[in-house]
């Protein structure tokens, strides 16, 4: 071979090979995930965050007994084993953000939340609530007393708006949450599910699915009411998350301040304190603290 034709075809070889290797660099950048995009919520949370004039780090719940309640929210920062990575980045966001008292302190019908309750209270008191506290952010949800006295899917919506509506007016941050399945009111429950997933699309506010976390997790045995569970001693000691008398999250003793994946197919109110910790810290990570 003379020397010409042999760097002619070395040439054409190492243009190849350049060639193939672009081709595959390009072919790599083209397979990586596009770029996270924002929730749709964050830039209108944004701008009510602007106009907020009160204390940072100040949480609301606005709700009946399944938000009265101390087994929500209240045991987080003392109790939290198997959280897992996502769960303690979550804690640990919020823990440093968080005033203390929002823990356990901000219970009771003076802070927006008592048993028994359906949405029209909260629609007839939110304004004191505000003045009295001006929270930061608030956690609406209410609408499981209103399946009892058969609220129309439409009031039920347009109550729970006005609430909202007033917390937006204010500055504060909503986040509205969806109930739990209620026994012998699954497909009402579910309706009312759908309405708050909608407002919130229709007020662009972020939006904790309890409903849908508890069927996800137990699609057909949520219900502690049900005859698999009769022999429980205590109603809210059942292993479901909906306790024995069909309204409540659950309570068993066995998976007390864990958040492993066994203990959220079993324990309703660390599901509903999880979801809670979640959606939080999103709020904090994109509005708060941008």
């Amino acid at each position: 071979m003379n020397h010409t034709l042999f760097l002619r075809r070395s040439s054409l070889l190492l243009v190849t090979v350049v060639a193939a290797f672009a081709a595959q660099s390009r072919a790599a950048e083209s397979s990586k995930a596009p770029p996270t995009t924002a929730p749709a919520w964050v830039d209108a949370m944004r701008k009510t965050h602007a106009r907020f004039t009160g204390t940072h780090g100040t949480f609301a719940h606005f709700g009946d007994s399944i938000t009265v309640s101390l087994a929500f929210w209240s045991g987080l920062p003392y109790d939290h084993k198997n959280l897992g990575p996502e769960g303690e980045k979550a804690f640990a966001l919020v823990k440093d953000y968080m005033q203390s008292d929002c823990w356990r302190n901000w219970k009771g019908p003076e802070f927006g939340s008592e048993g028994g309750m359906q949405v029209t209270w909260g629609e007839q008191n939110v304004d004191k609530w505000l003045k009295k506290l001006n929270p930061e952010v608030a956690l609406i949800m209410f609408g499981t007393n209103d399946l009892r006295e058969g609220r129309g899917v439409e009031d039920y919506t347009s109550r729970t708006r006005a609430i909202a509506r007033k917390c937006l007016d204010n500055g504060t941050v909503v986040i509205l949450s969806t109930i739990p399945p209620r026994t012998k009111k699954l497909e009402e429950s579910r309706a009312y599910a759908d309405a708050v997933r909608k407002l919130g699309r229709e007020l662009n506010v972020p939006v904790e699915d309890f409903f849908q976390a508890v069927i996800s997790r137990r699609p057909d045995d949520w219900d502690g009411s049900g005859e698999a569970f009769k022999g429980a001693a205590d109603s809210y000691d059942v292993p479901s998350l909906i306790s024995g008398d069909g309204i409540h999250p659950s309570v068993p003793k066995k998976f007390a301040g864990d958040y492993s994946e066994e203990a959220l197919r079993n324990h309703g109110y660390n599901l509903r304190t999880y979801i809670t910790l979640l959606s939080y810290a999103d709020v904090i990570r994109e509005v708060l603290k941008p």
